[in-house]
């Protein structure tokens, strides 16, 4: 069994966070890890249609994000990896400078110490020096900064397949097979 932890911050586009958790219910032999922002809440209520709740039951254990005590805050804590989905740049600076005031942040520098791969889907645009100075020490750090950048070359028809597309990469970091989105198998012809 492998055991991955997922968070979502109050950033938008919580959709990313959520298709993450879908994905995993899918894969056999995987346990998921979620720390949900207090500020995730109010973006899951504005940004969709889902309870907090139903969010909440994609994942196999959720963790108070204030319980600094919970497992995920533990090297000792085994897990393959940690995908951040939606990241603000609030979570992100926190992260960079090792300040784990919140359990998502700790759960986060314990998968750098340990040197797991630790994924972040920032969600920020546009950026300034301050923001990419951050996601350049996160990058020496070891984390992987995956913003959510569709690939065109699929020619994605809708939302969904935009928003698959940067989770199947996100599971592609943490080192996951999977069909998220379709893989680039050569030019496609011309569209009409």
């Amino acid at each position: 069994m492998s055991r991955y932890v997922v968070g979502i911050t109050g950033a938008s586009g919580v959709i990313y966070g959520i298709r993450t958790l879908e994905a995993f219910q899918a894969m056999p032999d995987t346990e998921v890890h979620l720390v949900l922002s207090p500020n995730a809440a109010r973006t899951i209520e504005l940004e969709t249609s889902r309870r907090v709740e139903d969010v909440a039951a994609l994942a196999d254990v959720v963790h108070d994000a204030r319980d600094l005590a919970a497992p995920v805050s533990s090297g000792s804590f085994r897990s393959s990896g940690m995908i951040v989905a939606p990241c603000s740049v609030k979570t992100a600076s926190a992260i960079a400078y090792s300040m784990n005031d919140t359990l998502l942040v700790r759960a986060a520098d314990v998968t750098l110490k340990e040197r797991r791969p630790l994924v972040l889907v920032v969600r920020e645009t546009p950026l300034h020096l301050g923001h990419l100075r951050t996601l350049v020490r996160l990058s020496e750090m070891g984390a992987v900064i995956l913003p959510p950048c569709p690939g065109f070359y699929t020619r994605p028809r809708t939302v969904d397949d935009i928003v698959n597309h940067t989770v199947g990469k996100a599971l592609d970091a943490v080192g996951l097979s999977n069909d998220m989105f379709e893989r680039w198998s050569g030019a496609l012809p011309p569209v009409r």
